[in-house]
């Protein structure tokens, strides 16, 4: 395989469940850019959450990307041009934010340095192995925000949102997801991140159709990328790839359509299938 580009999902791919990048998988993936293959992120966080893991694999050394939101913004780490952008305008984004008040939902949206939210502090959801957590907290802490509280976030909102992020308890979620879709289904793009993550980006947006847009300007085509992922939001790439590797940790969906599965990201997945290849 004449490999030009490894695309990696973040959250329960790259990092591990510590959210840290393992020095074995650092290694291999720098070494990587160093023999000319370009690295790229590829996630559902808002690139503000993402400059931090490009950083420390040195993506801004060696022209890596960054595919944020989903898929909605692509971004050039050596340079800090963004390549792509396309995003929920602002009428779009307050009708979806006044649609979900009917719902026991919690909704976030971003600016550039502050994540929007009703409230800070009661946001306690239930995750899939047992213990609650602020999911605010979780999502502000991970991806570098600061916090605001807005009692109306439909009537605040007043720019243009890569997506709207809306949280809640996974299996109350999985029974309205659907519901809270129907009105907008044939404007925007719904998919799950995670168990407990619906996000909503417009339409046509995923991940891989922005990567597409970037990567065939520059002549690296799907036959020359493997992709790594774990997720719902990750199919795209798992299936636009030359060679889709599903974590160990995956989904059955992704498992179902990999061409590859791989160790958990908690055993160096990215790192034992690269060793075949660098």
């Amino acid at each position: 395989m004449d490999i030009k580009a490894i695309v990696l999902d973040i959250d329960g791919t790259l990092v591990t469940t510590e959210k840290v990048i393992s020095k074995k998988t650092r290694d291999i993936l720098i070494k990587a850019q160093e023999n000319g293959i370009k690295v790229i992120l590829a996630s559902g966080r808002p690139t503000r959450g993402m400059w931090h893991l490009a950083e420390e694999l040195e993506l801004d050394k060696h022209n890596g990307y960054l595919v944020s939101f989903n898929g909605a913004r692509v971004t050039d780490c050596e340079t800090k041009e963004v390549l792509f952008n396309q995003a929920l305008d602002t009428d779009l984004s307050k009708n979806i934010l006044e649609h979900l008040k009917q719902f026991d939902v919690i909704p976030m949206i971003y600016g550039d340095t502050h994540m929007y939210v009703n409230d800070v502090y009661h946001n306690e959801i239930q995750t899939l192995d047992g213990p609650t957590m602020n999911i605010v907290e979780y999502e502000a802490r991970m991806c570098h925000f600061q916090l605001s509280e807005q009692a109306d976030l439909a009537a605040f909102v007043d720019e243009p949102q890569n997506k709207v992020l809306i949280a809640g308890n996974p299996d109350y979620l999985q029974k309205v997801y659907q519901e809270i879709h129907a009105p907008f289904e044939d404007i925007t793009s719904g998919v799950f991140s995670t168990p407990f993550y619906f996000e909503l980006t417009d339409k046509g947006i995923d991940k891989a159709f922005s990567l597409n847009k970037v990567l065939t300007a520059h002549g690296i085509l799907p036959e020359n990328v493997i992709s790594f992922g774990d997720g719902q939001n990750d199919r795209s790439i798992i299936e636009y790839a030359g060679m889709g590797v599903a974590m160990g940790n995956a989904m059955q969906e992704i498992l179902d359509i990999a061409d590859e599965v791989t160790l958990s990201n908690d055993h160096d997945g990215i790192a034992v299938f690269l060793e075949r290849y660098i």
